[in-house]
């Protein structure tokens, strides 16, 4: 087969087995069963002609072609198809949109006009979203026009078909464009990737977006049987199809670089997704969402999405510190109720129980329902935190003259005031506020049990994520953004400021401590180290749980005291005749009043308190934490060393073993 009868011998197919049935002006419901054996048929034919093709590039069969003749034949066959999806059946527009798939696979496999394709098709989502909300002019601004005639003969032709069409015709297209996404990604083609996502950064620019929230219903609504609540429904389903098709496009699109040489680290489509996170969050959580505010079950999906959707976004673009505060806005207004859920609150019973599992046909729909929420809850919060840290950790937007241009920022619990003046204390305050709603009243103020307080809540913390691996590897990664009491510049800071009450930066070291939450993080695991591998060795959570141990490992040798010593403040045999007394530390006395007193004890941080000598506190350090954690990462060196010689792990591993076997260094030192 030659690349030149490619394109045509696949609309003379198309054409033949459709044109009966897509030019009238209605397609007729009457002969759904007919248009079923057709498309198959189509689809079957195409799936063949994709392997022939794919064999002639193979074999280096590659001929002229006439350009505007070629997509003349593309423009003819998007025509056939898209006005299929303008039909009722549901099986019918199922059943189009994997021919349309199939197109896009053959043509790709072809070798040439995927520029033109991908622009046609853009197009024709464009024209069936000025249909739907029945829009006077037509906003058409993708680049086909410039390649060639076809795009202008395609609308020509479709804007009479699809001038009844609904919102289920811009759906099929975001669910076709999806499907192209997917067989892009198994094709791993730069180039293709590159022209899809060039012509959808055009398109998104082009939709009316303010236009979207109005409901429409055409003058002949009865003809179509069309109702208020079914433009409802499918403008609903279109816009769930649009923002799951984003969070693959944002998944996919990382791996692109910004066309042209430019200096920008990611594409200019994601700046024009995060343009749009306010208005699809108005559009499908509004006020104005009817549809999705009287159904719960597609309430908790948008919510999801939009989740996953600003969650990938940050994590690939580092948004600019008005984009952060803005966020954080947002966060607040859409996802509120989910930042205030307790982070300690005990799920039901059968929450390890896989939706559809026979298991849960005890659970009643509002446990159901609080499983979603607590799914929920742990997407919001890790998104509330990376904005809040990545403000913290932000450099652009900080006066470095700003006592806030380091860690050594102090801010009173009882104020807000003057918190406005850069970035970094934005996200402080937004920090400070979402913590107070979550820690005890009397946090300060009974400093014997402060950080037993402070152990409480991160474990409540750590246990709500540790059911979603993925999840759980996320916000792990992102806390050791925290600084570790032992190191150095951290410690001579927190030093000069020990009479400065609620100093929310060390307050959070205490809570997000890396290293003790890393030995939590290993008691939630029974220090079992073939948990650990199974991380290690898992397709969704191998990089992330290895990033994680390495840069871990690394805090826990620079803190190897605090390591050993968890947990910090020991048991006290008798705490109530002990008594609190100033203490001197480099020049600088504070009360008992204050967050703590510290002891440097080789990197070690512990509450220091005088008492009689006939009662002094009976710190119980057994190491029994220490030794059930050195098992486990000595264990886990072994095993992952047994892999990698028999050829069986799936990555390098020699800079993690590197890790592990310093770390064990330092454990056969501690028992000399």
């Amino acid at each position: 087969m030659c690349s030149d009868s490619n394109l045509t011998k696949l609309h003379r197919l198309i054409d033949d087995s459709l044109r009966s049935y897509t030019e009238p002006d209605v397609v007729s419901v009457a002969k759904e069963r007919e248009i079923l054996v057709s498309l198959s048929q189509i689809l079957r034919q195409v799936k063949l002609w994709i392997g022939e093709v794919d064999s002639d590039s193979d074999n280096g069969v590659v001929i002229g072609l006439d350009f505007e003749n070629e997509c003349m034949c593309l423009s003819k066959i998007l025509t056939h198809m898209i006005v299929l999806l303008t039909v009722e059946s549901q099986y019918v527009k199922h059943l189009a949109c994997n021919v349309l798939a199939a197109v896009s696979e053959f043509v790709a496999a072809s070798g040439s006009h995927w520029d033109a394709f991908i622009r046609l098709l853009c197009d024709c989502m464009d024209l069936a979203i000025t249909a739907a909300v029945s829009c006077s002019t037509s906003t058409l601004a993708t680049g086909a026009s410039d390649l060639c005639f076809s795009s202008l003969s395609l609308i020509l032709v479709l804007k009479p078909k699809v001038k009844n069409g609904d919102w289920s015709v811009a759906a099929g297209v975001v669910r076709v464009l999806r499907d192209i996404l997917k067989y892009l990604k198994s094709e791993d083609d730069d180039e293709l990737v590159e022209v899809f996502i060039e012509a959808v950064n055009s398109f998104l620019s082009t939709v009316p977006w303010d236009l979207l929230h109005e409901i429409r219903v055409g003058p002949n609504a009865d003809a179509l049987k069309c109702s208020r609540a079914d433009v409802s429904f499918q403008r609903t389903l279109f816009l769930g199809n649009l923002i799951q098709f984003l969070c693959s496009l944002v998944e996919q699109g990382g791996v692109v670089d910004a066309p042209g040489g430019s200096l920008d680290k990611h594409h200019p489509v994601f700046s024009r997704i995060i343009k749009l996170v306010p208005k699809l969050l108005r559009l499908c959580l509004g006020e104005q969402a009817d549809c999705v505010i009287s159904n719960n079950c597609i309430s908790q999906y948008f919510k999801h999405k939009l989740l996953v959707l600003m969650i990938r976004l940050i994590v690939q673009t580092c948004p600019e510190s008005s984009i952060l505060v803005s966020w954080l806005q947002l966060i607040h207004y859409y996802f509120e109720e989910l930042l205030r859920q307790p982070i300690s609150t005990l799920e039901c019973n059968q929450e390890d129980c896989l939706e559809g599992s026979p298991f849960l046909s005890s659970v009643s729909d509002s446990e159901v329902n609080s499983l979603s929420s607590r799914h929920l809850q742990r997407q919001a919060v890790f998104l509330f935190l990376r904005c809040s840290f990545s403000l913290i950790n932000s450099n652009g937007g900080t006066n470095r003259k700003c006592a806030c241009a380091s860690w050594n920022l102090c801010l009173d619990y009882d104020s807000n005031a003057e918190l406005q003046c850069c970035g970094r204390k934005e996200g402080l305050l937004e920090l400070n506020n979402w913590l107070q709603g979550h820690l005890p009243t009397d946090m300060l103020v009974d400093l014997e049990m402060y950080f037993e307080k402070c152990a409480d809540f991160a474990k409540s913390f750590l246990q709500l994520y540790i059911k979603e691996d993925d999840v759980l590897f996320r916000v792990l990664l992102q806390l050791l953004c925290v600084p570790c009491p032992a190191e150095k510049q951290f410690e001579e800071e927190r030093g000069s400021f020990q009479d400065s009450k609620g100093n929310v930066l060390f307050f959070v070291s205490d809570l997000f401590n890396p290293v003790l939450l890393f030995h939590l993080f290993l008691v939630e695991l029974s220090y079992d180290h073939q948990v650990l591998l199974d991380y290690l060795i898992s397709k969704d959570t191998g990089i992330s749980c290895a990033e994680y141990l390495l840069r871990c490992l690394r805090k826990v040798c620079d803190s190897w005291s605090l390591f050993v010593e968890f947990p910090p403040s020991g048991q006290a045999i008798n705490r109530s005749s002990c008594k609190k007394r100033k203490v001197s530390l480099n020049g600088s006395s504070f009360c008992g009043a204050d967050l703590f007193a510290l002891v440097k004890d080789s990197g070690g941080l512990f509450l220091e308190d005088e008492c009689d000598d006939e009662n002094k506190y009976d710190f119980k350090h057994t190491r029994e934490n220490f030794q059930k954690a050195k098992e486990c990462l000595i264990s886990l060196k072994n095993s992952i060393e047994s892999l990698h010689q028999k050829n069986l792990f799936p990555y390098n591993p020699n800079a993690l073993l590197n890790r592990l076997m310093r770390f064990q260094e330092l454990c056969f030192e501690e028992e000399k």
